[in-house]
């Protein structure tokens, strides 16, 4: 794979502002699939999905760079991604391949921090994006059902939290028995 400061590493985010839309049967199934968006009235759903801004990446094109401010939650409709996080010493880690109703960035949902990894499109992918600006409005306007769909983000990251954290443990108890 290429590295980050590869002169031949791409990036579509001006081709991508005039991209058609995706179907929108298409987007709400994948948005009923996920977790945040699940118990979201279907009156709901709709006006969300008018939020949504659809982007396609081609292979091994970046959707994001570690470091980049993070501006928005990417829902997958069709690809593969992989997000990767590069150390001080410039080594890269491969932290999760995700594919079609996988989202990722949903943190820069919550804070307005930059981005702790990467993200990469591994083949043609149509990824769907929720600025946050356009969330915080619609929670703003439909706080019952955009507390749903907070409450469901929480739930993820405090799922991939407890995940981390019995990896760290398991990890910390491999290396005291060596």
């Amino acid at each position: 794979m290429e590295s980050y400061n590869s002169t031949s590493s791409k990036s579509s985010f001006w081709a991508n502002l005039f991209k058609t839309p995706t179907k929108k049967d298409d987007l709400e199934d994948v948005l009923l699939s996920m977790l945040p968006f699940k118990n979201i009235e279907n009156k709901y759903l709709k006006l969300l999905s008018k939020l949504v801004h659809n982007r396609s990446y081609a292979a091994n094109e970046y959707i994001f760079i570690q470091g980049d401010p993070g501006i928005g939650l990417y829902l997958i409709i069709n690809g593969e991604v992989l997000i990767s996080q590069e150390a001080e010493d410039g080594e890269r880690y491969d932290l999760a391949s995700l594919s079609r109703g996988d989202f990722f960035g949903e943190v820069a949902l919550l804070d307005e921090e930059r981005r702790s990894a990467s993200a990469l499109a591994m083949k043609e992918s149509q990824i769907a994006v929720i600025f946050k600006p356009d969330l915080d409005e619609f929670v703003e306007m439909h706080p019952k059902e955009g507390i749903k769909v907070l409450r469901g983000i929480s739930q993820i990251i405090a799922t991939r939290l407890r995940n981390l954290n019995q990896d760290y443990f398991t990890l910390y108890n491999r290396s005291r028995t060596k």
